[in-house]
């Protein structure tokens, strides 16, 4: 069964997705005038006016935390660390070219979310790419299909992506068992999700930049101490990029595609660029200005503090403790846990496990979130229907801790491919927004 799904995972990627993101990420970048650069200046005024309460939904900077905590899961971490023990340092480059490309496909779906949302019975805004392929398209049927594939990838299968990563992490530093740790974080997860919407979205406003910002901040003081070795760091990933040491073996078609393939993966899983995900939290926001590319541009600088800020982090971490982590047996999160204590000391993999705790917690709370978002659009909101998905994704938790790491990775490249088809295609197909709405972003 591995060997099926790897097989699944290599035609997916290996044939389809590279070239479906990168075509839509260029598309929608010279669709947009450059979006992702000529409003970096814009992030700032963004993110102020993302603070101000609006009636009818969340702030900006709710959403962004909500969006944030999704994304910032294991993958900042064990993701990273998988891109670059199968892709070398030049998969960072690669993901960092998927983000830059990605910040224009992000934008392009979150403002098309908040083009087609909609209030529900209490009043809250509700929309993502199932409501802009029924109300934008007219096609219910396939925002039916979108949401139950993502009820399927967000409900289940990414949470127990996150739970697998928690609990290696622990069983490294402390020896500590995977089932006793899947029920903790379960019970956890559970307890923070029954507070709804709202009370997720208050939670991670405060939760989110405060793990960032410690994970953030280590890192560049290891950085600073070792400073010496941080323009041979650079230059790695920049120099492998394009495989130009292999290419006198013969070798470097296979490196720079087996690279590209890794860190767009990753830099995908982390910040869902073009997944369909984000969008159902940007729809619940009720932005200022009160314009659907208020909400795109905030959407955007997620994914440059996920992947451009966060991601490097962790992939500097890895790549400045060398060989010592590079090419040992290990996988995913236990990686890293090496390399910090290279860095740091003994007390390296305790402080990591900290930290991929809370990246994980917050990522299964809001991935939870958007799979009881497309409850509402499939009109299964009943108490009874919420339930069972609750407890669907607390057994979930549980059993991700107990199944191999590679496995729980395939599944969840698998699923984000499938999502990620049908939505980049719809949004293809819906012209991004219509022609007065980029006419007006030019004036934004």
């Amino acid at each position: 069964m591995p060997d099926f799904f790897s097989f699944i995972n290599s035609v997916l990627w290996g044939s389809v997705m590279i070239y479906l993101l990168f075509g839509a990420g260029c598309w929608f970048t010279f669709r947009t005038g450059f979006v992702q650069f000529r409003y970096i200046r814009q992030f700032g005024k963004s993110l102020k006016n993302s603070i101000h309460p609006q009636p009818g939904g969340l702030t900006s900077f709710q959403s962004l935390c909500t969006s944030l905590a999704a994304r910032v899961g294991s993958g900042n971490l064990a993701g990273v660390a998988l891109a670059i023990t199968t892709g070398g340092p030049r998969a960072v480059f690669w993901m960092w070219v998927a983000a830059f490309i990605g910040m224009a496909t992000s934008f392009a779906e979150c403002s098309l979310a908040q083009l087609y949302k909609e209030r529900d019975v209490n009043g809250q805004f509700r929309g993502g790419p199932a409501w802009y392929m029924a109300r934008g398209l007219g096609m219910r049927w396939m925002g039916v299909l979108f949401a139950v594939f993502l009820l399927i990838a967000y409900g289940i299968i990414f949470s127990g992506v996150q739970a697998n990563a928690v609990a290696r992490a622990l069983s490294f530093s402390f020896d500590f068992p995977p089932l006793v740790t899947g029920i903790i974080l379960a019970v956890f997860a559970l307890l923070a999700i029954t507070r709804g919407l709202h009370g997720v979205a208050r939670l991670m406003q405060g939760f989110v930049p405060l793990m960032a910002i410690i994970w953030v901040l280590t890192s560049m003081v290891i950085c600073v101490i070792n400073i010496g070795q941080l323009p041979h760091v650079i230059w790695s990933i920049f120099e492998s990029a394009f495989g130009w040491q292999e290419a006198a073996g013969g070798a470097a078609g296979y490196t720079l595609s087996q690279a590209i393939t890794n860190g767009f993966q990753r830099s995908m899983f982390s910040n869902e660029a073009g997944m369909g995900s984000t969008p159902n939290a940007a729809a619940a926001a009720a932005s200022w200005p009160p314009h659907p590319a208020a909400q795109g541009i905030v959407q955007m600088i997620g994914i440059f503090i996920d992947t451009l800020v966060i991601c490097t982090a962790s992939a500097m971490l890895i790549l400045l403790a060398g060989n010592d982590t590079t090419y040992m047996p290990l996988e995913g999160i236990q990686l890293i846990q090496k390399a910090m204590r290279v860095l740091m000391g003994s007390w390296g993999a305790e402080f990591v496990t900290l930290v991929v705790i809370l990246f994980a917690f917050s990522s299964i709370v809001a991935n939870y979130i958007y799979a009881e978002n497309n409850l509402f659009f499939l009109r299964l909101n009943t108490p009874k229907a919420i339930w069972c998905l609750r407890i669907c994704t607390f057994a979930t938790v549980i059993g991700g801790t107990l199944l191999s790491l590679p496995l729980m990775w395939q599944l969840a490249d698998i699923i984000m491919a499938c999502g990620n088809d049908s939505n980049l295609l719809i949004v293809f197909y819906v012209q991004i927004m219509p022609d007065d709405l980029v006419m007006q972003l030019h004036r934004f």
